[in-house]
């Protein structure tokens, strides 16, 4: 469809070969950093992160974490409970499973504790920059509004986006991340400033 194609041209003419904002030096930090920024922002993951690998610098180091003591390193973190819990068992399934190699496809990578599709396909993206499309609560909002999708869930979204777009899936799905967080934000989106506000007809649009 030309319209698609065309929101397809501007996400990648507006934000190139976009990457990631969250803060890391390799695998094991990345997915560190990947699993703690669910329902948490970039910015807070980045925050956090420099004590937490002053203090777990490998995954071996976080497989033998005190829980009470990685609590505390996190706790402003949302669902940090959850999230200590889930990366102590996920270090020690990296170890016990992999050699202490984090795992770069998407199966070995979804067998880890706390970690998802959408979180396995960021690390894939970010880390290999695999050809796959990762949805979260940004990239679900954009396509919507730009009727990319009228799916329910982030999952049935991944399919159809994967379907229009095809390829470049790992920068376009970095570059609507950006762009529905500083652009097509959920609340008083910046159509004014949007580059695709002629092909936007979304019950949200601001009126110019």
């Amino acid at each position: 469809m030309k319209r698609n194609l065309e929101i397809k041209k501007l996400f990648l003419e507006h934000f190139g070969q976009a990457k990631t904002e969250l803060v890391f030096t390799n695998a094991y930090e990345l997915l560190v950093c990947v699993m703690l920024s669910a329902q948490c922002t970039d910015k807070r993951v980045n925050l956090i992160t420099p004590a937490l690998f002053k203090a777990y610098p490998s995954v071996q180091d976080l497989a033998k974490a005190n829980l009470s003591s990685l609590k505390l390193l996190i706790n402003s973190c949302s669902f940090y409970n959850n999230k200590a819990q889930n990366l102590i068992k996920m270090a020690q399934a990296v170890c016990e499973q992999f050699n202490g190699e984090i795992p770069l496809n998407e199966q070995d990578l979804k067998s880890l504790a706390g970690v998802g599709q959408k979180t396995a396909h960021v690390v894939m993206i970010e880390w290999c920059g695999a050809n796959c499309m990762a949805v979260d609560t940004h990239v679900f909002r954009v396509s919507h509004r730009l009727n990319l999708s009228k799916a329910k869930t982030p999952e049935e979204t991944e399919k159809d986006l994967t379907k229009i777009f095809k390829d470049n899936l790992n920068y376009l799905h970095q570059a609507m991340v950006l762009f529905g967080r500083y652009t097509c934000k959920a609340k008083n989106p910046l159509c004014k400033e949007c580059f695709l506000n002629h092909l936007c007809k979304s019950k949200d649009k601001k009126s110019i």
